[in-house]
């Protein structure tokens, strides 16, 4: 196979194509085979999605060179892009048919965004920090991904206007279950998270909703970024409605 990928990049490069976004196509497809199918990630449809989406313009120029490697890196205002793997992972986790209408709580970079968008119908994406909204929202409208809704706000209240939702994803840590988030969620939707102490670690979990009951099912250990605003507040306080 690497015998293959660097025949394939030198090909490229001589037939024009530039060497560095060959090189890039090269990791990526490199770091689907060896960081996310290797451990166990089977979906094809989130797999290909890891394949196509380009990490490397979600992240910092002089982090590029990083883009596709098997770790979170930093993004500016104290957050960060999620490791691959968890990326891929948390988006099986969702089980996406194609035709779901998706939340996303703490958009970042933009990357896991980018991701859902290729896997369901819909997708409406929240970020509290607004360098960080501005940012993503122009990167996400510049790819041309129509089906992505970008807006600013605390994202623990979701986005009342545009729900129920088929499926949530909260993409910071935080103590206890957002209960706007799961009146948003349809009967039979699932709500993936990580779990726990904001500021040490947590566990990925999926949420199902059946009824007016809710299982918790824990996945594996993870470390994520604090949630911030109502989330690290106790959720007290009127909702900050999402404003594009």
């Amino acid at each position: 196979m690497r015998i293959v990928a660097a025949t394939l990049l030198a090909a490229a490069c001589l037939a024009g194509t530039p060497c560095a976004a060959a090189e890039r196509d090269t990791e990526r497809i490199a770091m689907v085979r060896t960081q996310i199918e290797s451990r166990g990630v089977r979906d094809a449809r989130v797999l290909e999605a890891m394949r196509a989406v380009e990490r490397h313009r979600f992240v910092p120029d002089d982090l590029a060179g990083q883009a596709y490697a098997d770790r979170p890196l930093p993004i500016g205002e104290g957050q960060t892009i999620s490791q691959p793997y968890i990326v891929a992972l948390m988006s099986e986790l969702l089980g996406l048919s194609g035709d779901e209408r998706v939340l996303e709580v703490g958009t970042g970079s933009g990357y896991q965004a980018a991701v859902l968008a290729r896997l369901a119908r819909e997708v409406f994406t929240v970020e509290i920090k607004p360098l960080l909204q501005a940012r993503s929202a122009r990167l996400l409208s510049s790819m041309g991904l129509r089906n992505v809704t970008a807006s600013a706000g605390d994202g623990y209240y979701g986005v009342p206007a545009a729900a129920p939702f088929d499926a949530i994803m909260i993409t910071a840590a935080v103590d206890h279950v957002p209960p706007p988030l799961l009146a948003q969620l349809v009967d039979g939707g699932k709500l993936v998270l990580p779990l726990g102490h904001p500021f040490f670690y947590q566990d990925l979990v999926v949420v199902t909703r059946t009824g007016s009951t809710y299982t918790v099912d824990n996945v594996l250990p993870v470390s994520f970024v604090p949630m911030t605003g109502a989330a690290l507040e106790g959720g007290g306080g009127p909702p900050a409605p999402a404003r594009p």
